[in-house]
């Protein structure tokens, strides 16, 4: 009998969480301690995607600044998702290129002890015809670095180049674009809503 495609894909994402429960549960848990003490502090975070990636970067931006609160009097985390501003981002693009969009715009919304998130496929690795891949990404991560801030990504495949340069790497060991993107968006929410229960927790 012939294997069903669903079912071969739904295994295959089915193994991938068990990897990640077993080689990067603590390393979550820790991504959610630094966006906690974010919140307590009243600090930035700053959140880069390209791509599908762009578009989990905007959903996490938006559930980190409202999905983590229980009613409107509560205070999500200041966010900011470094694609979203289309007129910014065309005219930094134009003027300046591709590699400085996310470093550029730091430059001017950066504030001290912020936070960085990368999300990526391939972690800066491998290129196309307009080159490298996503080095905007980790040029920008590295000024947030380079400032004194802290850093966490989600990537995909082996972890590319952001794997080393973070302080938090949570890569999805799968080589295939649709789960890595997928299972992105599975570990903002599980962040989202652990730090909604660290909270939670702690207001009561």
């Amino acid at each position: 009998m012939e294997t069903l495609y669903s079912s071969n894909f739904l295994s295959k994402i089915a193994s991938v969480s068990d990897q990640l429960k077993i080689n990067y549960g603590e390393k979550l848990e820790q991504a959610i301690n630094i966006l906690f003490e974010a919140w307590k502090n009243k600090q930035w975070v700053y959140i880069m995607g390209n791509g599908g990636s762009a578009s989990t970067a905007t959903h996490l931006s938006g559930d980190l600044a409202k999905t983590i609160c229980d009613n409107p009097e509560e205070k999500g985390l200041k966010t900011i998702a470094l694609f979203d501003n289309i007129p910014l981002v065309s005219a930094s693009i134009n003027d300046w290129g591709w590699e400085n969009l996310y470093v550029n715009q730091l430059k001017t919304f950066y504030e001290p002890g912020g936070v960085g998130i990368g999300i990526s496929v391939h972690g800066g690795s491998g290129q196309d015809r307009s080159g490298q891949w996503s080095q905007n990404l980790l040029k920008g991560l590295q000024y947030i670095k380079n400032h004194g801030g802290k850093t966490i990504g989600l990537s995909g495949f082996d972890g590319g180049a952001m794997k080393e340069l973070v302080d938090i790497n949570i890569t999805v060991e799968a080589g295939s674009t649709p789960i890595v993107e997928g299972m992105h968006v599975v570990l903002s929410h599980l962040i989202v809503f652990g730090l909604k229960n660290k909270i939670h927790n702690n207001l009561n």
